[in-house]
């Protein structure tokens, strides 16, 4: 049985800048096997493409929910989206 795959645009809202949350992102995605990226945004949260197999992306969206140590995350919004390239690694954008 193959993997379906997906991406996701995420933002976070809530105590999320300022207490590691991008570095933790990279670590998790990494550690479930997905690819994109995250970014400070300029209202105070925090920005994510995730790609990868629905499963990892369903894990990491859950767990968005409660960030590293020290966050205190308010909300998670998601929305599919489509890709022309599927990223190849995971980077911190801003």
């Amino acid at each position: 049985m193959s993997a379906h795959y997906e991406a996701v645009r995420v933002r976070v809202s809530g105590r999320v800048q300022g207490v590691g949350f991008r570095m933790w992102t990279r670590d998790e995605a990494l550690r479930l096997g997905l690819t994109g990226w995250v970014r400070n945004e300029g209202d105070g949260s925090v920005a994510a493409l995730i790609a990868g197999p629905d499963t990892a992306v369903s894990t990491m969206i859950e767990r968005f929910g409660r960030g590293p140590a020290g966050a205190s995350v308010s909300g998670v919004e998601t929305e599919p989206t489509q890709f022309e390239k599927m990223p190849t690694d995971f980077r911190i954008t801003g």
